[in-house]
Protein backbone atom coordinates (compact mmCIF):
# COMPACT_ATOMS: atom_id res chain seq x y z
CA UNK A 1 0.00 0.00 0.00
CA UNK A 2 2.68 2.48 1.02
CA UNK A 3 4.78 1.94 -2.10
CA UNK A 4 1.73 2.36 -4.28
CA UNK A 5 0.66 5.54 -2.57
CA UNK A 6 4.13 7.05 -2.61
CA UNK A 7 4.42 6.54 -6.36
CA UNK A 8 1.25 8.55 -6.89
CA UNK A 9 1.84 11.28 -4.33
CA UNK A 10 2.27 14.70 -5.91
CA UNK A 11 1.07 13.75 -9.38
CA UNK A 12 -0.80 16.58 -11.02
CA UNK A 13 -4.30 15.78 -12.22
CA UNK A 14 -5.82 18.71 -14.11
CA UNK A 15 -9.51 18.25 -14.79
CA UNK A 16 -9.24 14.54 -15.61
CA UNK A 17 -11.22 11.60 -14.31
CA UNK A 18 -9.55 9.01 -12.09
CA UNK A 19 -9.41 5.73 -13.97
CA UNK A 20 -11.57 3.03 -12.43
CA UNK A 21 -10.40 -0.59 -12.45
CA UNK A 22 -12.47 -2.77 -14.74
CA UNK A 23 -12.94 -5.26 -11.91
CA UNK A 24 -15.35 -2.99 -10.08
CA UNK A 25 -18.38 -0.89 -10.94
CA UNK A 26 -18.53 2.46 -9.23
CA UNK A 27 -19.68 6.03 -9.70
CA UNK A 28 -17.20 7.95 -11.89
CA UNK A 29 -15.39 10.80 -10.16
CA UNK A 30 -13.63 13.65 -11.96
CA UNK A 31 -11.04 15.39 -9.86
CA UNK A 32 -11.56 19.15 -10.17
CA UNK A 33 -8.90 21.78 -10.36
CA UNK A 34 -5.15 21.34 -10.60
CA UNK A 35 -4.10 18.84 -7.97
CA UNK A 36 -0.95 19.66 -6.12
CA UNK A 37 -1.32 23.38 -6.78
CA UNK A 38 -2.14 26.05 -4.25
CA UNK A 39 -5.95 26.32 -4.05
CA UNK A 40 -5.64 30.10 -4.20
CA UNK A 41 -4.17 30.10 -7.72
CA UNK A 42 -7.58 30.72 -9.20
CA UNK A 43 -7.81 34.11 -7.51
CA UNK A 44 -4.43 35.12 -8.94
CA UNK A 45 -5.51 34.09 -12.41
CA UNK A 46 -8.65 36.22 -12.12
CA UNK A 47 -6.52 39.22 -11.17
CA UNK A 48 -4.25 38.74 -14.17
CA UNK A 49 -7.24 38.50 -16.50
CA UNK A 50 -8.58 41.82 -15.26
CA UNK A 51 -5.22 43.49 -15.77
CA UNK A 52 -4.82 42.14 -19.28
CA UNK A 53 -8.32 43.23 -20.25
CA UNK A 54 -7.63 46.75 -19.02
CA UNK A 55 -4.60 47.06 -21.31
CA UNK A 56 -6.85 46.97 -24.37
CA UNK A 57 -8.78 50.08 -23.36
CA UNK A 58 -7.90 53.56 -24.55
CA UNK A 59 -5.33 55.31 -22.43
CA UNK A 60 -6.96 57.45 -19.79
CA UNK A 61 -10.39 55.86 -20.17
CA UNK A 62 -12.07 55.41 -16.82
CA UNK A 63 -13.22 51.95 -15.86
CA UNK A 64 -16.59 51.93 -14.16
CA UNK A 65 -16.58 50.16 -10.81
CA UNK A 66 -18.35 46.82 -10.66
CA UNK A 67 -21.74 46.66 -9.01
CA UNK A 68 -22.72 43.67 -6.92
CA UNK A 69 -26.46 43.23 -6.61
CA UNK A 70 -27.97 41.56 -3.59
CA UNK A 71 -29.57 38.18 -4.29
CA UNK A 72 -33.36 38.31 -3.99
CA UNK A 73 -34.72 37.17 -0.66
CA UNK A 74 -35.67 33.51 -0.64
CA UNK A 75 -39.33 32.98 0.11
CA UNK A 76 -40.79 30.41 2.46
CA UNK A 77 -42.33 28.53 -0.47
CA UNK A 78 -41.28 27.86 -4.03
CA UNK A 79 -43.56 27.63 -7.03
CA UNK A 80 -44.12 24.77 -9.45
CA UNK A 81 -40.83 23.05 -10.24
CA UNK A 82 -38.69 25.71 -8.52
CA UNK A 83 -35.89 24.29 -6.38
CA UNK A 84 -36.88 23.71 -2.77
CA UNK A 85 -36.27 26.61 -0.40
CA UNK A 86 -34.36 26.10 2.83
CA UNK A 87 -37.64 26.33 4.74
CA UNK A 88 -39.24 23.69 2.53
CA UNK A 89 -36.27 21.34 2.93
CA UNK A 90 -36.38 21.61 6.71
CA UNK A 91 -40.15 21.11 6.71
CA UNK A 92 -40.23 18.01 4.48
CA UNK A 93 -37.44 16.39 6.49
CA UNK A 94 -39.48 16.83 9.67
CA UNK A 95 -42.55 15.40 7.98
CA UNK A 96 -40.71 12.47 6.37
CA UNK A 97 -38.95 11.27 9.52
CA UNK A 98 -41.63 10.52 12.09
CA UNK A 99 -40.82 9.08 15.49
CA UNK A 100 -41.44 5.53 14.35
CA UNK A 101 -38.99 5.82 11.45
CA UNK A 102 -36.43 7.59 13.63
CA UNK A 103 -36.49 4.86 16.28
CA UNK A 104 -36.37 1.99 13.79
CA UNK A 105 -33.42 3.18 11.67
CA UNK A 106 -29.68 3.83 11.98
CA UNK A 107 -27.33 6.35 10.37
CA UNK A 108 -23.74 5.97 9.13
CA UNK A 109 -22.31 6.57 12.61
CA UNK A 110 -24.55 3.94 14.20
CA UNK A 111 -26.84 6.50 15.84
CA UNK A 112 -30.64 6.35 15.81
CA UNK A 113 -32.33 7.84 12.78
CA UNK A 114 -31.78 7.28 9.04
CA UNK A 115 -28.89 8.79 7.10
CA UNK A 116 -30.18 11.61 4.92
CA UNK A 117 -28.96 11.52 1.33
CA UNK A 118 -30.99 13.93 -0.82
CA UNK A 119 -34.03 16.20 -0.79
CA UNK A 120 -35.35 17.19 -4.23
CA UNK A 121 -38.48 18.38 -5.98
CA UNK A 122 -40.43 15.31 -7.11
CA UNK A 123 -41.14 14.72 -10.76
CA UNK A 124 -44.80 15.39 -11.67
CA UNK A 125 -47.08 12.48 -12.43
CA UNK A 126 -47.64 11.67 -16.10
CA UNK A 127 -51.06 13.32 -16.14
CA UNK A 128 -49.69 16.43 -14.43
CA UNK A 129 -46.85 17.22 -16.83
CA UNK A 130 -48.63 20.16 -18.50
CA UNK A 131 -50.77 21.25 -15.57
CA UNK A 132 -50.18 24.74 -14.22
CA UNK A 133 -51.56 23.85 -10.80
CA UNK A 134 -49.85 20.47 -10.29
CA UNK A 135 -49.19 19.63 -6.63
CA UNK A 136 -45.72 20.55 -5.41
CA UNK A 137 -44.04 17.49 -3.90
CA UNK A 138 -40.59 16.62 -2.57
CA UNK A 139 -38.70 13.33 -2.55
CA UNK A 140 -36.60 12.72 0.57
CA UNK A 141 -34.13 9.83 0.36
CA UNK A 142 -32.49 8.18 3.36
CA UNK A 143 -30.22 5.20 3.88
CA UNK A 144 -30.99 2.89 6.79
CA UNK A 145 -27.76 1.26 7.96
CA UNK A 146 -29.68 -1.03 10.28
CA UNK A 147 -30.73 -3.24 7.35
CA UNK A 148 -29.09 -1.60 4.31
CA UNK A 149 -32.26 -0.15 2.84
CA UNK A 150 -32.72 2.92 0.68
CA UNK A 151 -35.90 4.67 1.82
CA UNK A 152 -37.69 7.33 -0.26
CA UNK A 153 -40.53 9.41 1.18
CA UNK A 154 -42.64 11.64 -1.06
CA UNK A 155 -44.13 14.63 0.75
CA UNK A 156 -46.97 16.82 -0.56
CA UNK A 157 -45.85 20.35 0.29
CA UNK A 158 -49.41 21.75 0.28
CA UNK A 159 -51.01 19.18 2.58
CA UNK A 160 -47.88 18.48 4.60
CA UNK A 161 -48.45 14.74 4.34
CA UNK A 162 -46.39 11.77 3.19
CA UNK A 163 -48.10 10.56 0.01
CA UNK A 164 -45.66 7.81 -0.97
CA UNK A 165 -43.02 5.53 0.52
CA UNK A 166 -40.64 3.11 -1.19
CA UNK A 167 -37.89 0.85 0.13
CA UNK A 168 -35.14 -0.67 -2.01
CA UNK A 169 -32.21 -2.94 -1.26
CA UNK A 170 -29.12 -3.21 -3.41
CA UNK A 171 -29.59 0.36 -4.67
CA UNK A 172 -26.54 2.51 -3.93
CA UNK A 173 -26.71 6.24 -4.77
CA UNK A 174 -23.54 8.34 -4.51
CA UNK A 175 -22.35 8.85 -0.93
CA UNK A 176 -23.37 11.97 0.96
CA UNK A 177 -20.79 14.30 2.48
CA UNK A 178 -21.47 12.84 5.94
CA UNK A 179 -20.80 9.32 4.61
CA UNK A 180 -17.59 10.40 2.88
CA UNK A 181 -16.34 11.99 6.09
CA UNK A 182 -17.17 8.87 8.10
CA UNK A 183 -15.39 6.69 5.52
CA UNK A 184 -12.27 8.83 5.89
CA UNK A 185 -12.49 8.59 9.67
CA UNK A 186 -12.63 4.79 9.47
CA UNK A 187 -9.71 4.69 7.04
CA UNK A 188 -7.52 6.96 9.18
CA UNK A 189 -8.17 4.76 12.23
CA UNK A 190 -7.52 1.47 10.38
CA UNK A 191 -4.06 -0.13 9.93
CA UNK A 192 -4.62 0.02 6.16
CA UNK A 193 -4.69 3.80 6.46
CA UNK A 194 -1.00 3.88 7.42
CA UNK A 195 0.11 4.77 3.89
CA UNK A 196 -2.38 7.63 3.67
CA UNK A 197 -1.13 9.04 6.97
CA UNK A 198 2.51 8.62 5.99
CA UNK A 199 2.03 10.43 2.69
CA UNK A 200 0.08 13.20 4.38
CA UNK A 201 2.99 13.71 6.76
CA UNK A 202 5.46 13.71 3.86
CA UNK A 203 3.41 16.44 2.15
CA UNK A 204 2.70 18.62 5.17
CA UNK A 205 5.06 17.65 7.98
CA UNK A 206 2.00 17.10 10.19
CA UNK A 207 0.16 14.06 11.53
CA UNK A 208 -3.14 13.15 9.89
CA UNK A 209 -5.69 12.59 12.64
CA UNK A 210 -8.99 13.89 11.26
CA UNK A 211 -10.96 14.00 7.98
CA UNK A 212 -11.14 17.78 8.44
CA UNK A 213 -7.51 17.96 7.32
CA UNK A 214 -8.39 16.64 3.85
CA UNK A 215 -10.53 17.61 0.90
CA UNK A 216 -12.62 14.54 0.16
CA UNK A 217 -14.60 13.06 -2.68
CA UNK A 218 -15.71 9.48 -3.13
CA UNK A 219 -17.70 6.97 -5.11
CA UNK A 220 -19.74 3.87 -4.47
CA UNK A 221 -17.97 0.53 -4.90
CA UNK A 222 -19.81 -2.62 -5.99
CA UNK A 223 -18.38 -6.10 -5.76
CA UNK A 224 -17.59 -8.07 -8.90
CA UNK A 225 -17.56 -11.83 -8.20
CA UNK A 226 -14.01 -13.09 -7.81
CA UNK A 227 -12.44 -9.73 -8.59
CA UNK A 228 -11.60 -8.55 -5.10
CA UNK A 229 -10.92 -9.61 -1.54
CA UNK A 230 -13.60 -11.86 -0.09
CA UNK A 231 -14.07 -9.20 2.60
CA UNK A 232 -15.70 -7.03 -0.07
CA UNK A 233 -18.08 -9.61 -1.53
CA UNK A 234 -21.10 -7.90 0.03
CA UNK A 235 -20.35 -4.47 -1.42
CA UNK A 236 -23.47 -3.47 -3.33
CA UNK A 237 -25.66 -5.09 -0.73
CA UNK A 238 -23.57 -3.23 1.86
CA UNK A 239 -22.77 0.45 1.38
CA UNK A 240 -19.12 0.60 0.29
CA UNK A 241 -17.08 3.56 -0.94
CA UNK A 242 -13.65 4.40 -2.31
CA UNK A 243 -12.13 7.73 -1.38
CA UNK A 244 -10.12 10.29 -3.34
CA UNK A 245 -8.44 12.40 -0.65
CA UNK A 246 -6.53 15.59 -1.35
CA UNK A 247 -4.16 17.49 0.90
CA UNK A 248 -5.56 20.99 1.38
CA UNK A 249 -3.55 23.27 -0.93
CA UNK A 250 -1.58 20.18 -1.91
CA UNK A 251 -1.59 16.95 -3.94
CA UNK A 252 -4.04 14.11 -4.27
CA UNK A 253 -3.14 10.92 -2.40
CA UNK A 254 -3.99 7.69 -4.19
CA UNK A 255 -6.12 5.35 -2.02
CA UNK A 256 -8.00 3.66 -4.86
CA UNK A 257 -6.88 0.20 -3.77
CA UNK A 258 -8.78 0.57 -0.49
CA UNK A 259 -12.53 0.15 0.01
CA UNK A 260 -14.43 1.21 3.11
CA UNK A 261 -17.49 -0.90 3.94
CA UNK A 262 -19.64 1.60 5.83
CA UNK A 263 -22.23 -1.03 6.72
CA UNK A 264 -19.68 -3.35 8.36
CA UNK A 265 -17.43 -0.43 9.39
CA UNK A 266 -14.37 -2.20 7.99
CA UNK A 267 -11.62 -1.39 5.50
CA UNK A 268 -10.30 -3.88 2.94
CA UNK A 269 -7.75 -3.82 0.12
CA UNK A 270 -8.51 -4.84 -3.44
CA UNK A 271 -6.66 -7.86 -4.80
CA UNK A 272 -3.87 -7.05 -7.24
Amino acid sequence: MRDTVRRHLGKVVAGTAIAVASTAVMVGITLPGSAGADDTDGGQADSRSVQETGQGQEQGAAVAPGVVEQAPAEGDKGQGSDPLTDDEIARVERIAVNQQLFNATEDVEGERGPQRLTVDVAEPEADEADATDAPRRADVTFYDYRDDTLVTKTVDLDSGKVVGTSEQRGVQPPPSRAETIEAARLLIADPLGAGLKADYKDATGQELTSPDQLRLSGGVYRAAPGAQSAALDKCGEHRCVRLFPKVKNGPWIDTRSLVIDLSARKVAELDR
